[in-house]
């Protein structure tokens, strides 16, 4: 197994903390996870020197350099009237990254979203399936999926979907804040997809960046990460309230019309992992499996303790 230096921008965030957990625990890997603040990746400048800089340390170091990109505009609501930052960190960042790793010669995992789907799907999504955004956030997570793949670099494009883990905020954090504050709380019902804990989507991508370093390279330019099966926000609820010992019946379901908000949901946005697991990868976990063990292993931070 190949030793990695992996880099990481978006290394503060939610999936990007989980990257570097695992790999400060691995003997002989190196990884870099600066924030937003340490690697502006809407500065181009910055984004290129970075990327030289650690494929150099990578290089002195006789590792293995991959760089996973786990920077983005989040936020799906407030993307609706800030589209220009949106486009300014999905889009154009990922892009001016993607140059910097064909100019450096380091292979890139782009990590995007279910987001890129209209929504109005009946089977899990293959990544071959047509594209159809309806937010500004999904529209901008596409367009940097485009430029990642028309870069000329060795790219690869990582979907996921439904991610919550011991950083940042997420519906998981919401729900267990909610269940101390309400006596009953209502939770849509008719969008339906595939929670994913950001440990195992973490170790998913690093499985795959060992391939890449390797040289054993999916076929496939895009791939589907998400922890298996599928389930609405109102039963993903219910499943965290188990988890608390709390009372599932205090989870009452809603349709997306009772709880408007400013950008549209899809309303079925499960992944097939069919790519995933013909690239020779690890087939992830059920969703409820892995929910259980978020709780084990990040009970404390994910109730804020």
């Amino acid at each position: 197994m190949s030793r990695l230096a992996v880099l990481v921008p978006g290394g503060r965030g939610q999936l990007g903390s989980e990257l570097a957990r695992i790999l400060a625990a691995r003997s002989g890997a190196l990884v870099h996870a600066p924030g937003s603040k340490e690697l502006d990746i809407t500065d181009a400048e910055e984004v290129a020197d970075a990327v030289g800089s650690f494929a150099e340390a990578a290089k002195d170091a006789e590792l293995e350099p991959v760089v996973i990109n786990a920077a983005a505009y989040t936020g799906v609501d407030a993307a609706e009237s800030d589209p220009d930052r949106a486009a300014r960190i999905n889009a154009e960042g990922a892009a001016d990254l993607a140059k910097a790793c064909r100019s450096s010669g380091l292979p890139l995992l782009h990590v995007s979203t279910d987001y890129v789907f209209p929504g109005d799907g009946t089977r899990p999504y293959e990544p071959t399936d047509p594209t159809g955004p309806r937010s500004v956030y999904g529209r901008t997570k596409l367009e940097g999926e485009q430029a990642v793949l028309e870069s000329g670099a060795r790219a690869w494009v990582v979907r996921t979907a439904w991610v919550y883990g011991a950083r940042g905020g997420n519906f998981v954090k919401t729900m267990i804040r909610l269940s101390g504050e309400r006596d009953s709380l209502s939770v849509v019902d008719d969008q339906i997809g595939s929670p994913t804990w950001a440990a195992d989507l973490a170790n998913g991508l690093l499985e795959l960046a060992g391939q890449v370093a390797e040289r054993r390279d999916p076929k496939q330019k895009v791939l589907h990460c998400t922890n298996s099966g599928q389930a609405s926000w109102f039963e993903f609820a219910r499943a965290i309230f188990a988890e608390l010992g709390a009372d599932e019946n205090r989870v009452n379901p809603c349709t997306t019309a009772d709880y408007p908000l400013p950008a549209p949901r899809p309303a079925y946005s499960v992944l097939s992992d069919a790519a995933w697991r013909e690239a020779g990868l690890t087939p992830m976990r059920p969703w409820r499996e892995a929910l259980a063990a978020a709780f084990e292993a990040d009970g404390e931070a994910l109730r804020g303790r």
